[in-house]
């Protein structure tokens, strides 16, 4: 109870005679413009990331195993021989299912495999994909693939000027019509860049049992948002 009347007591001995609550509060107003720029560029892709897979049946298990076994390692082998490093072959999405009658008994299984690889030949990517896909033999499936810039650093940074030029551009047009200098860069922040497709880089077709491979171009955009201070006019 002491503890309480002390505090009360320190809580009153705050409050002017007036009977106004006295406290104190600071804020700064800073007089700026924020603005958003974006910057695109483009290039050829020198990655292409390939599905493949194997799915076989048999009455068995094990027999369905066995083929999926054998039609992925000859399909493995053959990239490795093509001169794709083991780092870049990576076993995916293996799932095991029964096929069934009208009776739902049971009368076989049936086994998927994935081998997904990454080729950087872009050159020999159609032919080492049709090796590839021929060593695995009727067991053998592509899911589809994808095409990226691996090495993609200077790409970004001319993105990233032509981002940061966009928002100048903005930001100096709305410092003239508000009569007013733009001063320096308070605040700088930037968007994960995004990609997109230019192009037919996803064209895949058959031709004389070969693959014929467009990679076209791949793009990147960045954006950022910029905040400069307002200088007096």
């Amino acid at each position: 109870m002491k503890r309480t009347l002390v505090v009360l007591a320190a809580l009153l001995a705050l409050i002017p005679a007036g009977g106004g609550a006295a406290y104190a509060a600071t804020t700064e107003d800073r007089e700026s413009v924020l603005v958003t720029g974006a910057g695109e560029v483009s290039g050829v892709p020198d990655l292409l990331t390939a599905n493949f897979a194997v799915e076989t049946t048999a009455t068995t298990v094990k027999d369905a195993l066995d083929r999926a076994s054998a039609a992925a390692t000859r399909m493995r082998d053959t990239l490795v021989r093509a001169g794709i490093t083991k780092a870049d072959l990576q076993t995916a999405d293996v799932s095991i299912g029964s096929r069934r009658d009208e009776h739902e008994k049971i009368i076989g299984y049936s086994v998927n495999q994935g081998l997904t690889a990454k080729i950087r030949n872009m050159a020999k990517a159609g032919a080492l994909m049709s090796d590839a896909i021929k060593a695995g033999g009727d067991a053998a499936r592509l899911n589809g693939v994808s095409f990226a810039i691996e090495d993609d650093e200077a790409l970004l940074t001319e993105a990233r000027k032509k981002a940061f030029a966009n928002a100048r551009a903005k930001a100096e047009l709305y410092a003239k019509e508000a009569g007013r200098p733009l001063g320096r860069v308070v605040k700088v922040s930037e968007d994960a860049p995004s990609l997109w497709a230019s192009g037919g880089h996803k064209n895949l077709a058959a031709y004389d049992s070969a693959l014929a491979i467009e990679p076209g171009r791949q793009g990147l955009t960045v954006t950022v948002t910029v905040e400069w201070a307002l200088g007096t006019a």
